[in-house]
């Protein structure tokens, strides 16, 4: 474990073996000819915003794309806790301002769901 600042910090491998943190993975599609842009995007995602993610407690965040359809995966404690610390902050709405013109409306949601979650059905540490 690292410390910083007087506060204990978690390495990435510590992040890793750390049980508290569950897998979350979920569903997006880009509109037809947005794949382009959406990865210059986040080739560049602004500081202040990976810095937002972080301090909601999200770590380990990949997105993997194929033609228009986005699997988001990452690591949190709780994704809903994480997610309204997120939506919460300006920053976010700046982003998700940003980033809306790429996204294609979001179908087949379950009740209570704010995303269309994946369900993971198998995990090799």
């Amino acid at each position: 474990m690292n410390y910083g600042e007087g506060n204990a910090v978690k390495t990435d491998d510590e992040k890793r073996e750390d049980p508290t943190l569950k897998r979350y993975a979920f569903m997006l599609r880009l509109r037809p000819g947005a794949a382009a842009a959406y990865e210059e995007a986040h080739r560049a995602v602004w500081p202040e915003m990976l810095a937002l993610l972080k301090r909601a407690g999200v770590s380990e965040y990949s997105i993997y794309r194929r033609d228009e359809l986005l699997i988001l995966a990452l690591r949190a404690a709780d994704f809903e806790s994480a997610w309204q610390k997120i939506e919460s902050d300006p920053i976010n709405t700046r982003w998700q301002q940003a980033m809306a013109p790429f996204f294609a409306p979001i179908e087949g949601l379950l009740p209570g769901e704010r995303f269309p979650m994946m369900e993971e059905v198998f995990y090799l540490p």
